[in-house]
């Protein structure tokens, strides 16, 4: 990975935006799934409990945009952390917000935790995306689904992460919901990798894909998950 702040995803992260920031050296929210300490090489322990932020990542970030001449682009945060680390101050990221919006590009939030305080910095190019994987985990969904409403409230565009799916139930009631409500733009749905399940992910993929078209729900299936569709 460049050692620049704001660099190019890839592999699976490639679907999920062009460019990308990691502000914070860990998460507190201890996913044991999380892929993060693996390819940081960093103990899981120390990286769920030594949470801050990058040496001078906000400074970095505004040479790098200015150097390179950024502009327009949809920048993603964050991959390998959370934006908004609960129990953590999070003024780096809202620092972070306003370089970006300023210099004429536009971010895209995916966090566990409450980012509804940076809303006033949000406007209808941006993306604010929440992780949910079907069990309740941390804040409670009620709560998150009132981060979801506020934001389409302002007019920040709303989507929701699947991935990885845990409770295939409770991904089908969560939809739902959203659906009912009003409440995402977009949706997007992943595979648990690399750890057993009991899902049948064939049958879990065609049934959450044939629920999402009833529905009318704008949704993209994970590459991980559409393989498994695909099997015969």
């Amino acid at each position: 990975m460049s050692t620049n702040p704001i660099y190019v995803p890839t592999g699976k992260a490639k679907e999920y935006g062009d460019l990308a920031i990691n502000i914070y050296t860990g998460c507190p929210h201890r996913c044991f799934y999380c892929f993060a300490p693996g390819v940081l090489r960093k103990d899981k322990e120390n990286f769920h409990t030594h949470v801050e932020p990058k040496k001078d990542i906000v400074e970095r970030v505004r040479r790098q945009i200015e150097r390179e001449g950024i502009k327009d682009k949809l920048i993603h945060l964050c991959f390998t952390c959370d934006p908004y680390p609960t129990g953590y101050d999070s003024t780096p990221t809202r620092e972070i917000i306003k370089i970006i919006k300023e210099s004429g590009n536009h971010v895209q939030i995916l966090t566990k935790g409450d980012g509804t305080r940076d809303f006033n910095l949000l406007d209808a190019e941006d993306w604010y995306g929440v992780s949910f994987t079907g069990k309740v985990v941390g804040t409670p969904n009620t709560g998150i689904f009132e981060h979801l409403e506020k934001a389409r409230c302002r007019g920040i565009k709303t989507w929701v992460s699947f991935e990885p799916v845990l409770d295939a139930v409770g991904v089908y009631e969560q939809i739902r919901i959203l659906a009912h409500n009003n409440l995402a733009d977009k949706i997007k749905i992943g595979k648990l990798n690399y750890y057993p399940s009991e899902i049948n992910w064939k049958v879990f993929g065609k049934g959450v894909e044939a629920l999402c078209q009833r529905l009318g729900m704008d949704y993209y299936i994970k590459e991980s998950l559409r393989k498994e569709m695909e099997k015969r």
